[in-house]
């Protein structure tokens, strides 16, 4: 089942600082998370003015994104900031399975077992 609203930000903002991650957000989303009792930072929507997140990417503080759109203002500014996550080879994920599943990789990120999906297929399909 797709995790959607509080409760899902709520379990990826917990497993991200489980993992040693600090989490900014933007005003609603600071707010919900901070209702679950969770540490978290606010930070300016790009229309709000700066220093906003788009700022953020740019002085190296941000590692990952993930950025859950809602409404054409938010769309627009996800624009900006998925240009400047690219630009600053930045992490970016636009939905929380995204973002859960990001997570759940980083369990294995120095197992060193890396298998392609095309060795995956081949070994399903014989």
């Amino acid at each position: 089942h797709q995790e959607r609203g509080i409760e899902g930000r709520a379990r990826l903002a917990r497993d991200l600082v489980r993992k040693g991650f600090r989490l900014v957000a933007t005003r609603g989303t600071a707010a919900a998370i901070h209702a679950e009792n969770i540490a978290c930072d606010v930070v300016n929507k790009v229309m709000e003015g700066r220093p906003h997140i788009v700022d953020m990417i740019k002085n190296g503080q941000i590692d990952f994104i993930v950025n859950t759109t809602e409404g054409k203002q938010a769309i627009a500014d996800s624009f900006t900031i998925r240009r400047s996550a690219l630009q600053n080879k930045v992490s970016y994920v636009t939905t929380l399975a995204a973002g859960r599943a990001t997570c759940m990789a980083l369990d294995y990120l120095d197992t060193g077992n890396v298998i392609s999906l095309q060795q995956l297929h081949r070994e399903i399909t014989l």
